[in-house]
């Protein structure tokens, strides 16, 4: 059996995702006039009660976009020592606004709004490169899909309201925070100035990701898009498997949560096993002692089980599940790991 739980990037549509595509009415979305996607990008903005969307054709791009909204060269902006825009993005920070990071060093992920209030610079003191924007990401990639504390959220929006800093959230899986905490979007949409929200990850999309925010803003985005790569044309096909999946497999985020559960579980009784992170959402991280196993080691054993995962380095190995990861699969990794020793 061939089992891929490196990310839930891999999932391929359903297919009534698939009909949905192939029987999307499309038109050039570059002079706005796919009806598909201009109906998609309604349908977000409403579900997070802000004015307008755009749609990206993905989450790095549309964070990027967020980013430069809110900043100029020569800004600084917040995020925890785990985020995306600073981990994953190819330096996207700098390279495309100028910007630097200043990192802050919370836990998975997530930061308190103590720690943002003390890393904002005097604006003053024009040695320091002037705070502009903090960012948020949630669940954390790199915290094992941590789920951040709302009321931390909002403590974290008052010192941006006292400091005049612009908020921008990066929820490339905040589906899965939603549906795990009960949160309703548009709780998130009243709190932050700017969100990016992905299609292709839990909900199963093939292509892509929509930045969220005021009018106005998503006009600038649409230029800010136009300068990183343009626009696509007839994405009416792309945009009609995100409104599918929004109508159709959200509730499926609740199975990925499970499952992954249970892995952390299995994995918490192996004694070679030396931390687990905890599991909220689809992503399981786990630490190995090495003078047991090697994650190199363990990764190769999985592979030799056709099972995926991915080695993130000093003992530290992922699984994410998804859609795509079925029952009879999850039956046969929970096999392999009930029985594995070293």
């Amino acid at each position: 059996m061939e089992v891929n739980l490196i990310s839930d990037t891999v999932t391929r549509p359903s297919e009534g995702m698939l009909e949905a595509m192939m029987g999307a009415a499309v038109g050039d979305d570059v002079f706005k006039e796919d009806p598909t996607v201009n109906a998609l990008e309604a349908k977000v903005a409403d579900m997070f009660g802000m004015e307008a969307a755009l749609f990206f054709p993905s989450g790095t791009m549309a964070n990027q976009t967020g980013i430069k909204l809110h900043t100029q060269p020569g800004d600084q902006l917040i995020c925890d020592k785990y985020a995306h825009v600073y981990n994953y993005e190819g330096g996207g920070v700098s390279f495309n606004s100028g910007v630097s990071c200043k990192l802050v060093d919370g836990d998975r992920g997530m930061m308190k709004a103590w720690q943002v209030e003390a890393g904002i610079n005097p604006p003053d003191f024009y040695h320091s490169p002037r705070t502009r924007l903090v960012c948020i990401e949630n669940t954390t990639n790199k915290g094992g899909g941590a789920c951040w504390d709302f009321a931390e959220l909002q403590r974290i929006r008052a010192v941006c309201d006292t400091h005049g800093l612009a908020y921008h959230l990066d929820g490339a899986r905040l589906w899965n925070a939603l549906v795990a905490t009960g949160a309703a979007a548009t709780d998130y949409g009243k709190l932050f100035d700017t969100i990016s929200v992905c299609l292709s990850k839990g909900l199963g999309c093939p292509v892509g990701s929509l930045l969220v925010g005021s009018k106005a803003s998503m006009d600038q985005a649409l230029r800010i898009r136009k300068v990183l790569g343009g626009g696509m044309r007839q994405a009416g096909y792309l945009a009609a498997a995100g409104i599918y999946a929004l109508d159709h497999q959200m509730k499926d985020l609740r199975e990925d949560h499970r499952k992954a559960r249970e892995i952390g579980a299995l994995l918490e009784a192996k004694d070679f096993v030396t931390y687990v992170a905890p599991v909220e959402t689809n992503i399981v991280i786990f630490e190995v002692d090495p003078k047991a196993v090697t994650d190199t080691e363990l990764t190769d054993f999985f592979t030799s089980k056709g099972i995926r995962l991915i080695g993130m380095g000093q003992g530290k190995l992922r699984m994410v599940t998804h859609r795509d990861y079925t029952e009879s699969m999850h039956q046969y990794v929970q096999e392999v790991l009930a029985g594995l020793s070293f």
